[in-house]
């Protein structure tokens, strides 16, 4: 018997055209949710291609930046971001229930992600706020990282995520997308991070240190270049080795 499964996200309803194409290939939908991109239209149009694909349903709230699309830190205080966030993930909640979905998780966008994963009062709030309100949902966390221990010390779920398309550090933060070699676009150097990461429990660094890591669910970037072909060859990838998707 199988017993190995791994999950495949992807950020997903943020305007780029290609969520459907996407869709055969993953097995958790991150939707923007009005925060660095999309609004109810959007959110419900997303929602309604994962029910057609059997995808997971996830929220993926943000600084509301849609200038930066949620990329650089943004200037807020923590009843503001609590606010923000409350209705980002309720908004797909809310969309999901009308059509008869869970919400399965909720995974962070951009700075925001980034802030959670090493400062421990913007994990604390975002652990609260779903502990509080959203407490069967799932949160997609790194290995080792701010927001994935404190949600664990919370009895919250947490899916511990590794990324397809980018390059580590050996604190395993992501390097910057400034700089030279942040973003990996060959899709099979990508398929050989991503089987290194999930196979190996190792990620090589962009210094070529051998870290190690936990993947539970892979992340394929929605507006990566390349991303349809990039989901699609991680999926061969796992299947090959007999992983189950999902």
């Amino acid at each position: 018997m199988n017993l190995r499964r791994i999950d495949i996200n992807c950020d997903l309803g943020e305007g780029i055209g290609n969520d459907e194409a996407i869709m055969p290939y993953i097995s958790s939908a991150n939707i923007a949710c009005g925060g660095h991109a999309g609004n109810k239209k959007t959110v419900a149009k997303t929602i309604e291609l994962a029910i057609r694909y059997g995808v997971k349903i996830g929220a993926h709230p943000s600084y509301p930046d849609k200038k930066n699309f949620g990329r650089v830190t943004f200037p807020i205080s923590s009843s503001a971001l609590a606010e923000t966030l409350m209705e980002q993930i309720l908004l797909t909640q809310e969309i999901a229930f009308s059509k008869g979905q869970e919400l399965n998780h909720i995974k962070p966008h951009g700075a925001l992600y980034h802030a959670a994963t090493r400062n421990d009062d913007v994990a604390s709030l975002i652990v609260e706020l779903v502990k509080r309100n959203f407490k069967k949902s799932i949160l997609y966390a790194p290995f080792r990282s701010k927001l994935a221990d404190i949600a664990i010390k919370n009895k919250l779920g947490v899916k511990h995520e590794v990324f397809a398309d980018r390059s580590y550090l050996s604190d395993l933060s992501l390097v910057s997308r400034q700089h030279a070699g942040a973003v990996l676009s060959d899709p099979d150097l990508i398929t050989q991070h991503v089987m290194h990461m999930v196979e190996k429990g190792k990620v090589k660094t962009i210094n070529g240190e051998e870290i190690e890591i936990f993947a539970e669910t892979v992340c394929v970037h929605g507006d990566h270049p390349g991303a349809v072909a990039t989901a699609a060859a991680i999926f061969k990838a796992l299947k090959d080795k007999n992983y189950t998707i999902g």
